[in-house]
């Protein structure tokens, strides 16, 4: 039997590995630290819960979904839009709900691509940028996100020849795995581009809501105020510990949404209605838990960097997302130190080469386990390293 070509493009997808390995370990009874892959570890709000439960009570949410979303839902999404970013969306042509944000992010190369195009994929990036475009028959140009640029691309070293292939940048601001967070300059840079060569912006804003010390992300289409040339995705999973839910949406430029709307038509009957109720309930109720998490969350990197620091690892201090993206020690790989924090320290960490190339000689902890269990886990890394 044969499989398509384009399968044998595709790396092993990371985090199954990861999750195969610490499977392993705790089946050979090792207490194990998992600061790996980024699910948050506390419930899904009781609210969110309750409506849900209101929800599957009701026969009529039994049934197929509307493809867009629900009409209720897209009106609370551009609600909530222009409350957070002061930003007007048309319900109608400007958003669409997804099966979690990672299905419309792997979907947008299939409608937008053609053989030859180019996707600009940041290095270190969340997979599915760079394999989806690989699946859809399009290219991959590389931007290295370097330490030495505050992790943010050289977009003016693309070469010209480059620029007039390009059909998607991919943006995630803040960023998975470096936590680096783009500002309005760097935007406006991407958008000179975009109107130059006309193409689209596609910005992963799962981390939106997660953020301390007083920031707060912006949104690319607060600068692109015409929705010209972006479209911005967005997902209840981190915002709202609802990653096992799988709702999310995509918004801004009509055409790019009308586009991905017709390829998601063909693939899929939308989001299980009850679901999308539940989703109204965390967009319309959310503000007090999304204060907790933030705290929760800045509580947990400030121990962990803290930590860190005073152990004598080089580690910033992120703005942003909870991750935490740092340096493996003089001799070893990303893999390499990944391998030997999980066989001798029984932590799970994910490898910074399994986001790209770029990615060599970093690692990445997920701030996804309680502030104990953080201090414990350096403590651990200390015993290995020195």
């Amino acid at each position: 039997m044969q499989f398509s070509r384009y399968l044998e493009k595709l790396p092993p997808y990371l985090f199954a590995d990861i999750d195969k390995a610490k499977r392993q370990a705790v089946a050979d009874g090792k207490d194990v630290i998992d600061l790996g892959i980024g699910d948050p570890d506390t419930p899904t709000p009781q609210f969110i819960i309750d409506a849900m439960c209101n929800a599957l009570k009701d026969p009529s949410t039994h049934k197929y979904a509307m493809d867009q979303g629900c009409p209720e839902l897209r009106e609370q999404i551009a609600i909530w839009y222009k409350k957070r970013f002061n930003v007007e969306l048309s319900a109608n042509e400007e958003i669409l709900a997804l099966i979690g944000s990672k299905e419309g992010i792997a979907h947008l190369p299939f409608a937008m691509n053609n053989i030859g195009d180019v996707n600009l994929v940041p290095s270190p990036c969340y997979p599915p940028y760079k394999n989806a475009t690989l699946l859809a028959g399009a290219e991959v140009y590389e931007l290295p996100l370097l330490e030495e640029n505050g992790f943010m691309p050289y977009l003016d070293k693309i070469k010209e020849s480059v620029w007039h292939k390009v059909k998607i940048l991919y943006l995630n601001y803040p960023n998975n795995p470096t936590s680096a967070v783009g500002d309005w300059e760097f935007f406006e840079k991407c958008l000179f581009y975009a109107k130059k060569y006309d193409f689209l912006i596609a910005q992963d804003m799962a981390y939106s809501e997660i953020a301390y010390d007083g920031y707060k992300p912006i949104s690319i289409l607060e600068v692109d105020k015409n929705k010209e040339h972006s479209i911005e995705f967005h997902s209840l999973s981190k915002t709202y510990n609802m990653t096992g839910w799988r709702i999310g949406w995509v918004c801004g430029n009509k055409d790019a949404v009308k586009a991905l709307s017709k390829f998601k038509s063909n693939m899929d009957s939308g989001i299980f209605q009850a679901i999308q109720l539940a989703g109204i309930e965390a967009l319309k109720n959310g503000d007090e838990h999304i204060r907790q998490i933030q705290a929760m969350y800045k509580r947990r990197r400030d121990v962990l960097v803290d930590e860190l620091s005073d152990a004598g690892f080089a580690v910033n201090r992120p703005k942003a997302t909870f991750y935490v993206w740092m340096r493996v020690p003089a001799g070893e790989t990303s893999i390499s130190f990944a391998k030997t924090l999980l066989e001798k320290a029984s932590i799970v960490a994910t490898p910074g080469v399994g986001f790209g190339r770029a990615g060599e000689g970093y690692i990445r902890f997920a701030l996804t386990v309680p502030e104990d269990r953080l201090k414990e886990a350096v403590g651990r890394l200390k015993g290995v390293v020195v």
